[in-house]
């Protein structure tokens, strides 16, 4: 595994970057949302009003989610995972995505760090993940 190749069935990455590059025994994972392939994002819905509700526990689901298949691309799982950056919009939801997070992994699991960020590249993201993971290659 020396690079990383084009995963079609996740959203294209908005910029010239890959969801995923293996650099020897380590994966790193590009900042990865709850977006989809159709530009749409989990956790997002708008009325036909425009009014929109944004669900934390369900965009960290769909990011976690995400990266699994991000890491799956690359022979490797989340049990690979040895740091996790989250970064939230609003503090407020660090709750909703703890719980979340909590389904995921446990005290023996990567480690974190979680910051708040003015704001994502699109207003309906509460959250974006970056990681990265190591896998002895043989």
């Amino acid at each position: 595994m020396t690079g990383a190749k084009l995963i079609e069935h996740l959203a294209k990455p908005r910029g010239r970057f890959p969801h995923v590059k293996v650099a020897g025994d380590f994966i790193y994972v590009s900042g990865t949302s709850s977006r989809r392939p159709d530009n749409t994002f989990a956790g997002a819905e708008a009325d036909e009003f425009g009014v929109t509700t944004l669900d934390i526990r369900a965009q960290t689901r769909a990011v976690i989610e995400n990266v699994e298949q991000i890491l799956n691309s690359v022979d490797a799982g989340l049990q690979d995972l040895v740091q996790i950056t989250a970064y939230l919009v609003n503090m407020n939801d660090f709750g909703g995505y703890n719980e979340v997070y909590a389904e995921y992994f446990d005290e023996h699991g990567p480690t974190r760090t979680t910051v708040a960020v003015h704001q994502l590249p699109h207003p309906h993201l509460l959250i974006e993940i970056q990681a990265v993971a190591h896998k002895p290659q043989h």
